[in-house]
């Protein structure tokens, strides 16, 4: 019986399987603690998979980290947790460990009352199997950033920029808000995560500028510069704005790049409209990729903790969990006046409502995808057109965006 727990004791293990795991071209550099001891890196609980409950079985199977967060899903905020560094030593793979981490972590999660997972896969096909998928997409648009002059004939002289340092992180905290509120697993940041995810960086720390206005914070951007002079990129990689203004301001900031860099690049959710905004669209290059994955925990606890739209509504729903049993299984749906019950019902008959695997149930749940893009790809079996109907009424689609890489 292979045993789950925590390795406080063991950082230098969990660097090793981490450094084999992510960056084997670097060979095994030692450990050393004042160096990988950061705040960046102390932030989260390690957990390893062990062959017995043995104290002296100092070699895990498997190791991960989990980052104990909260999100923002459908107007409320939820307990979220991150996923990442999951690492085994070629000595040990193929052999269902891995599977086994997983299943454990979301017991743990289960035990926290935490809703939802969500993390950075290295393969989404890898992560999707065991009912994970993919929570948000991200629009880069990169290109000369002489395409932005037209922000600056758009922009008050009212407002000024300012170089903020960590520990004015709180300068950015309201207008952040905002755009928590805007997007779906958007996540709530303790002074730490500021310090250590948006000021810090793994290799280097980045640029933080504050757009003000009136004393307040507008906006802000996070950058960092690549490359070499006379073949530098600007990479913007969080970019915040309280309104259109805002935003122009914060373009015109990177214009003012032009005679330092030769190329910008954004990483942005959907609704930005970088290509809308710049002076020549066809020479933006933009591509589109799949970011984080996301994973119910619980989906009678979670469906049952939403909050929904004022319908009064009913639903049976067939789960299909390739990893927990206790999602896998038919679950009544009911609500009234906005709050909701969902219990597992297992009756035996084969009339439901709605049947789905738990990845899609977790993208329609925050808000990803519609009802109608599971069923069109087939990954949604509804009985009939009512039944369509009530979901779409229960799980509009939302704008979803969780950009932060961790």
């Amino acid at each position: 019986m292979v045993d789950y727990r925590p390795i406080p004791d063991e950082r230098d293990v969990f660097h090793e399987y981490r450094s084999y795991a992510f960056q084997p071209e670097e060979g095994l550099p030692a450990y050393d603690p004042d160096e990988h001891e950061t705040l960046r890196d102390t932030l989260g609980t390690r957990r390893g998979l062990y062959a017995s409950e043995a104290a002296d079985d100092a070699d895990p199977r498997c190791v991960c980290r989990h980052y104990w967060l909260e999100s923002h899903v459908r107007g409320d905020v939820h307990r979220t947790a991150g996923l990442a560094s999951v690492s085994t030593p070629p000595e040990y793979r193929r052999r269902g460990h891995v599977r086994q981490l997983l299943a454990r972590s979301l017991a743990e999660y289960r035990d926290r009352d935490v809703r939802f997972s969500v993390l950075w896969p290295f393969r989404y096909r890898f992560y999707r199997q065991y009912g994970w998928d993919t929570a948000n997409r991200v629009r880069t648009h990169e290109f000369e950033p002489s395409l932005l002059s037209v922000a600056t004939g758009e922009t008050t002289d009212g407002g000024r920029f300012r170089r903020l340092e960590a520990d004015e992180y709180d300068r950015l905290e309201s207008v952040y808000a905002t755009h928590a509120e805007r997007y779906g697993l958007a996540l709530e940041r303790d002074p730490d995560w500021w310090r250590a995810r948006v000021f810090g960086g793994s290799d280097r720390d980045p640029f933080v500028y504050a757009y003000e206005r009136d004393g307040d914070v507008a906006g802000y951007l996070v950058y960092t510069m690549a490359g070499e002079q006379g073949d530098r990129r600007m990479d913007v990689s969080e970019l915040v704005f309280a309104d259109r203004e805002a935003l122009l301001s914060l373009l015109a900031f990177c214009y003012r790049h032009e005679s330092q860099v030769q190329r910008v690049r954004f990483e942005l959710p959907a609704d930005v409209p970088i290509r809308d905004l710049v002076r020549d669209p066809d020479e933006v290059e933009t591509t589109v990729s799949d970011g984080p994955m996301v994973r119910i925990v619980d989906v009678a606890e979670t469906l049952s903790a939403l909050s929904y739209p004022d319908r009064d509504a009913g639903l049976t729903i067939a789960v299909e969990d390739p990893l927990v049993d206790w999602n896998e299984g038919t679950f009544a749906l009911e609500v009234a006046d906005g709050t909701a019950t969902c219990e597992r019902t297992d009756d035996g008959t084969d009339a439901v409502d709605v049947r789905l695997e738990v990845g899609a149930l977790s993208q329609l749940v925050v808000g990803t995808r519609s009802v109608r893009a599971l069923e069109r790809t087939g990954r949604l079996e509804a009985q009939d057109s009512d039944a369509v109907s009530t979901l779409e009424a229960l799980f509009p689609e939302t704008d979803v965006y969780l950009g932060e890489f961790f």
